[in-house]
């Protein structure tokens, strides 16, 4: 199957030499979505004109309702650009400052004295990750909103994972809380402020903080997520699985995610961004200015969006989100005003941004490459089990579950490795693998993290 999409992409590359690039997208993207590798809704855009716009697959496996151009998609993580606006706008209104402790919004949290709202914002704060707490000490039978996650770090109160400022770690703790915050602000709900402040004065008429499972209503055209599930051998919704039912239990919590929206709306939303309707000037730029550390060391994050400095595309902001049942990624190049916007409703799909960004600026398609799975026992990936730290960043947990390894970086989901050979796994999610070695005693101890031919190391935690 492998060796059938890459012979497959490479065909496309040569055949569609001389198209434009319309047509070259849309072989890429047929090509995927016969492979099974995409199923969602595509848009990409110039300057605010759409070039492309395309849907693949289906909105409800049940009914097989097909998705269009207005499928309304969970945002998973591409819900904190929104989240870090509405943080942005109180702060024009003078209802906050970036400055402020967290304590003067969060009282409960005293013990975090020293955080403040913009380390929030660029995740640099150094809270520990709700989710992990949540699992080992919440009652699953109820559901979870943001007074949850507080009462639960209030009563045990965490330790903190570094001084604020000294280092970068990727935190949806952060963003439920600047949620909380958003509330206790405004005076309103995480959801009514957002539509009050963002969504309604910029006319995306069809985005909106959405619970579906703590307060379900009747959405027309919803794009129901999905996951597939190797022992029924299909799609089915992860409320059906055990091991993906944290869409039920934290189904109550925004901030993080809980956005729900479409691809026209998002592209309002990009074209808003180049515009002063929400922010001065000022404000605006420096939501997309890179965090500084402490130490004045950069990192590629600004309030809510990933930044990136390309020598080939420019200045980019972008960012994905993942959550079961869903996979998201809006990516604005804000040097040359280009848009690619996927919003995608299966879990085990994979997000083509280097082959469409390639074809955009009329470059060569990335080589895909040709990765051979093998097997190897239980025991023998049993050894592999463990946490490596990323020093300054983050950690890396490999974790074994009914004889499959998994990889988990801090704050994000937990995604399957395939073993290539004894000490080298891929993923299928995303271009990327993971490297084993050994010390010399022949023990695990550190793992190399491979991805656009960067090599980050992570030791092996004692």
């Amino acid at each position: 199957m492998k060796l059938t999409i890459t012979i497959g992409l490479l065909l496309i590359a040569h055949l569609t030499f001389g198209q434009d690039r319309i047509q070259k997208i849309d072989s890429l993207l047929n090509s995927l979505y016969s492979k099974e590798k995409i199923n969602g809704n595509v848009l990409i855009a110039e300057k605010g004109k759409v070039i492309y716009s395309r849907s693949f697959g289906l909105a409800n496996e049940t009914t097989k309702k097909k998705l269009n151009e207005n499928s309304i998609f969970e945002l998973a993580s591409c819900s904190k650009q929104f989240t870090a606006m509405g943080i942005m706008i109180l702060k024009e209104k003078g209802k906050l400052n970036l400055d402020d402790d967290i304590t003067k919004y969060l009282p409960e949290l005293s013990f975090y004295k020293g955080v403040t709202v913009k380390n929030l914002l660029n995740h640099t704060g150094g809270l520990p990750d709700y989710m992990q707490l949540m699992d080992s000490l919440f009652d699953k039978s109820k559901i979870a909103t943001n007074k949850d996650i507080i009462n639960i770090f209030s009563k045990h109160q965490p330790k903190i994972l570094f001084e604020p400022n000294t280092k970068w770690e990727y935190s949806n703790t952060g963003y439920a809380l600047l949620a909380s915050i958003i509330e206790k602000a405004s005076g309103m709900t995480y959801a009514d402020y957002l539509n009050k402040a963002i969504f309604r004065p910029l006319k995306m008429k069809n985005t909106f903080a959405y619970n579906r499972r703590l307060s379900p209503k009747k959405i027309d055209n919803y794009a129901f997520g999905y996951v597939y599930s190797d022992s029924l051998k299909k799609y089915v919704l992860p409320d059906e699985l055990e091991e993906t039912k944290i869409v039920i239990w934290l189904d109550g919590v925004v901030g993080d995610g809980g956005v729900n929206s479409t691809v026209n709306d998002l592209l309002i939303w990009d074209r808003a961004l180049y515009s002063n309707k929400l922010l001065t000037k000022e404000d605006m730029k420096s939501v997309f200015e890179l965090a500084t550390l402490k130490d004045g060391a950069k990192r590629n994050y600004g309030f809510g969006w990933g930044i990136e400095e390309n020598a080939d595309f420019g200045k980019i902001a972008n960012h994905d989100g993942g959550w079961p049942g869903y996979v998201t990624f809006i990516d604005r190049h804000l040097t040359n005003d280009k848009t690619i916007i996927i919003l995608q409703n299966h879990s085990n799909v994979t997000i083509p941004s280097k082959a469409i960004r390639s074809i955009l600026y009329n470059k060569p398609l990335p080589v895909q490459k040709i990765r051979k799975e093998i097997s190897i026992t239980p025991e023998e990936l049993q050894k592999f089990v463990g946490t490596y730290a990323v020093e300054n960043e983050y950690e890396i947990k490999i974790s074994l579950d009914k004889d499959q390894l998994f990889s988990q970086l801090t704050g994000q989901d937990a995604f399957r490795i395939f073993v290539e050979s004894e000490m080298l796994f891929f993923y299928k999610v995303v271009d990327a693998q993971i490297q084993f070695e050994k010390n010399e005693k022949g023990e695990i101890s550190n793992l190399f993290l491979l991805q656009n031919g960067k090599k980050i190391e992570a030791k092996r935690m004692k």
